[in-house]
C-alpha cells in the first residue's frame, strides 16, 4: 500500500518514477550503466548482489524483483536462498563468496567492514573495478530498499516476474527514455 496519497494503494516504482521523473531518470540511468554496463561481473552477478542486499534488508519488493532477474541470467533461487541463509556452505563460484560476504557486511554492519574484507576479495582474482562495481551495487540496493520501503510499496511473485522480464529484454535504460519522452 502506497503511503502517498497521490498514487494508488497498488502503486509500484514505475508510478513513483512518472510522477518524478526529474529525479528518476538519472537514477534509472545510473542503473543501467552500473547494472548492464562493462564490468568484470556479469549482469547476473550483479543483479544477484542486488538480490541478495534485498534479502538481507528483508525488503520483499527489490528482492522479489532482482531474484527474478538473476534467475533469468542463470542463478538458480536455491542459490540465492542458501546465500542469504549460509554463505561458506551455499552452492556458488567460491570465487564470488568473498564478494558476497562483503556486499552482506557492507550492508549490515558498514563500520565493520575492513582491509582484511578486502584483501579476500583480492585474493579471489577480482581486481578494483569488480570491488568498486559490487560495492556501488550494494549502495544502490541500500537506497532502492529505502526507497521503496519508505514509500510503502509493494508488490507479489506476478509482478516479480513481468518486472524481471521487462528488466531483462529492455534494461534500465529503456524505463529511463520513457520516463523522459513523457516529460
Amino acid at each position: 500500500m502506497s503511503y502517498l496519497k497521490s498514487q494508488s494503494d497498488d502503486a509500484v516504482l514505475l508510478n513513483i518514477f512518472t510522477a518524478y521523473p526529474k529525479t528518476s531518470i538519472p537514477l534509472l540511468e545510473y542503473h543501467e550503466a552500473l547494472l548492464r554496463g562493462p564490468s568484470p561481473l556479469s549482469e547476473g552477478e550483479r543483479e544477484l548482489i542486488a538480490a541478495v542486499v534485498s534479502s538481507v534488508n528483508a525488503c520483499t519488493y527489490c528482492s522479489g524483483v532482482h531474484r527474478a532477474v538473476a534467475e533469468r541470467f542463470g542463478i538458480s533461487s536455491e542459490v540465492l536462498s542458501q546465500i542469504v541463509e549460509d554463505l561458506d556452505s551455499a552452492a556458488v563460484d567460491k570465487k564470488l563468496k568473498p564478494l558476497l560476504s562483503y556486499v552482506k557486511k557492507l550492508t549490515v554492519a558498514p563500520s565493520k567492514v575492513s582491509e582484511q574484507d578486502v584483501a579476500a576479495i583480492y585474493a579471489a582474482g577480482w581486481d578494483d573495478k569488480a570491488i568498486h562495481d559490487a560495492v556501488s551495487v550494494c549502495a544502490l540496493f541500500n537506497f532502492m530498499n529505502r526507497l521503496v520501503e519508505g514509500l510503502g510499496l509493494e508488490a507479489g511473485p506476478e509482478y516479480f516476474q513481468f518486472g524481471a522480464e521487462r528488466l531483462v529484454k529492455n534494461g534500465y535504460g529503456a524505463l529511463a527514455k520513457l520516463l523522459d519522452s513523457e516529460s
